[in-house]
């Protein structure tokens, strides 16, 4: 949409098509439906929440920072709000003002909206000149393909654009799940699971227990594994095919030496009863069994008995709760998709594909992902607003926005 809206107001007739029976269905269930729309800060500190490829949205995120999209909106009638983490939400915490206002500014662009479902791109002499959506041809000058990737089927993210962009030469980095939960190999979470935490440290270890992703904020334990924003956040530094383990820390705000201080409080409070009944001012009642569990101490010894040994075996394990994690869960659950089209195979400037002439790339289908924090939207701002100009000064249309 934001492709279109660019490309129309550059001077372009513009045809959007959507195979969707309506628009923005991905972009509805963003940020829990409230819509994470970009980050407030500059595009050098976007650059640096890429993992993948960041060279490569140099130019187009210095062209199209922040800063403009959130002018955007605001000049398009969507007031925005800035929360933790400098993210932007619109001010209603609701995607559907976001779909509205891109709907809104593609109808005042003269953008064309039509519901067909391309199958492939038109190709004459190496050079893309329209698509194909059933047995009809809709011949173009520039054609933007823009289908997202392969996360969330069912909003349409099938990877469509990925079967066409490898028709005409290009290479597809093998999509899979990038800000996804993880699985654990084993059976400890499922112990806990429904449980959400705050405030704790995540940190994950990859081989030779080097420390790839650490950071302090919000999980949940569930049957599977691990998930919550930060492990969503930690599963964008994973490599397929390593093994990895978190290390969560329960008590971040206390050393060793404060935490032994606190379990002795609570000991001496607690000390005529069993070991199982003296943890619910530690923990939250569902990492109870857990906890026990893991410490191998008896739930029926009395805490007036717990050894300096016991203790000390409880506030490692508080410390350093540790987890072994078997993968990510599938793609189809990816809040984005890492992989897709080779970078090196477009151009940076405009978005324009180096296989065929003609053909533009924006958004997710490309091999550019992000850590949370509105991070990936502003990719698709930015690789849209690149190839709606791209395609725009090609075809000699472009005049100043």
């Amino acid at each position: 949409m934001f492709a279109a809206i660019t490309a129309a107001k550059s001077g372009c007739r513009v045809r959007l098509l959507e195979k969707n029976d309506k628009l923005g269905k991905k972009l509805g269930i963003t940020g829990k439906g409230r819509c994470n729309v970009t980050n407030d800060c500059t595009a050098e500190e976007v650059l640096r929440q890429i993992p993948r490829n960041p060279k490569f949205l140099f130019s187009a995120m210095r062209s199209f920072p922040p800063e403009k999209i959130m002018e955007f909106f605001r000049s398009n009638g969507c007031p925005l709000k800035t929360e933790r983490g400098q993210r932007v939400f619109p001010e209603s915490d609701q995607a559907q003002s976001v779909i509205q206002t891109l709907k809104t500014a593609m109808r005042r662009a003269g953008v064309k909206v039509e519901q067909a479902e391309v199958t492939d791109l038109l190709i004459r002499d190496g050079v893309c000149c329209g698509v194909i959506t059933g047995t009809k041809e809709k011949k173009a000058d520039a054609v933007i393909l823009a289908t997202g990737g392969c996360s969330y089927p069912l909003t349409g993210s099938t990877g469509d654009g990925y079967r066409m962009a490898a028709s005409v030469g290009h290479t597809i980095i093998e999509p899979r799940g990038s800000l996804v939960p993880l699985e654990e190999d084993g059976k400890w979470c499922a112990m806990a699971q429904g449980l959400s935490l705050r405030n704790v440290q995540l940190r994950l270890l990859g081989p030779k227990s080097k420390l790839v992703y650490s950071d302090f904020g919000e999980m949940l334990f569930t049957h599977f594994g691990l998930s919550g924003p930060l492990v969503l956040s930690a599963s964008a530094h994973m490599k397929q095919g390593e093994r990895y383990r978190a290390l969560i820390d329960l008590k971040p705000a206390l050393d060793e030496a404060a935490l032994d201080a606190r379990m002795l409080r609570d000991f001496e409070k607690y000390k005529n009863r069993n070991f199982e009944n003296a943890l619910c001012d530690l923990y939250p009642a569902k990492l109870i069994p857990l906890m026990i569990t893991r410490s191998g101490i008896p739930p029926a010894q009395k805490v007036n008995s717990i050894t300096k040994a016991q203790r000390r075996k409880l506030c490692e394990l508080t410390k350093n709760l540790e987890i072994y994690i078997k993968g990510t869960r599938p793609v189809e659950e990816a809040i984005i998709t890492a992989g897709g089209i080779r970078t090196a195979e477009i151009d940076p400037a405009t978005m324009e594909s180096k296989c065929a002439p003609g053909l533009y790339l924006a958004g997710e289908i490309i091999d550019c992902d992000a850590y949370t924090g509105g991070f990936n939207l502003q990719i698709a701002w930015a690789t849209g607003f690149a190839a709606g100009r791209g395609a725009a000064k090609k075809l000699g249309k472009e005049k100043p926005l």
